[in-house]
């Protein structure tokens, strides 16, 4: 598991719009935002994209970037993509397993009509040198950190200058 201050393992990741987006090559401003989600097969998640595409445009002000991450196949992730209203969020797919335990998120087992092995919610805000500022992991899919409460602490920590914490 990665400690907020640590420098974040590369990421390349594929997008649905056909191109690979890689961490190293992000360069906002203040953060770049990773939103792991759950799956197509998570109505949550639907609803936190979509409020993320309304919401898009407040971290492009702030100088954020943004990307959801799925394990999800290919054409499960291109479902998603044109199924939810997610039109302006980088959409990458086919996270495997074994990134995501290094990236410290939750694997669950599917039940039901899920898919066999999946990530459960992770979110975290990387600084332009790599290093972990923000992390928060999820072995649920309910309960969340709301978009506003992200964007309530991205302006206290530009405005204060706010240290990472939780790296003891």
């Amino acid at each position: 598991m990665i400690k907020p201050k640590e420098t974040a393992p590369e990421l390349h990741i594929n997008l649905v719009n056909g191109t690979t987006w890689r961490l190293s090559e992000q360069s906002p401003d203040l953060f770049t935002m990773l939103l792991f989600y759950r799956g197509k097969h998570c109505p949550l998640c639907k609803k936190q994209l979509e409020e993320l595409q309304n919401k898009r445009s407040e971290f492009t002000d702030r100088d954020v970037n943004i990307i959801a991450i799925s394990s999800d196949n290919e054409d499960v992730a291109k479902a998603t993509y044109e199924e939810w209203d997610i039109d302006d969020i980088p959409l990458g797919y086919g996270f495997s397993i074994d990134d995501a335990r290094e990236w410290g998120l939750f694997i669950s087992e599917g039940i039901k009509d899920e898919p066999e092995y999946f990530t459960e919610p992770g979110f975290f805000l990387v600084k332009p040198d790599r290093t972990i500022h923000w992390e928060s992991i999820q072995s649920m899919p309910f309960a969340r950190p709301t978009f506003d409460h992200i964007l309530k602490g991205i302006d206290y920590i530009k405005k204060e200058d706010y240290p990472a914490r939780g790296e003891a």
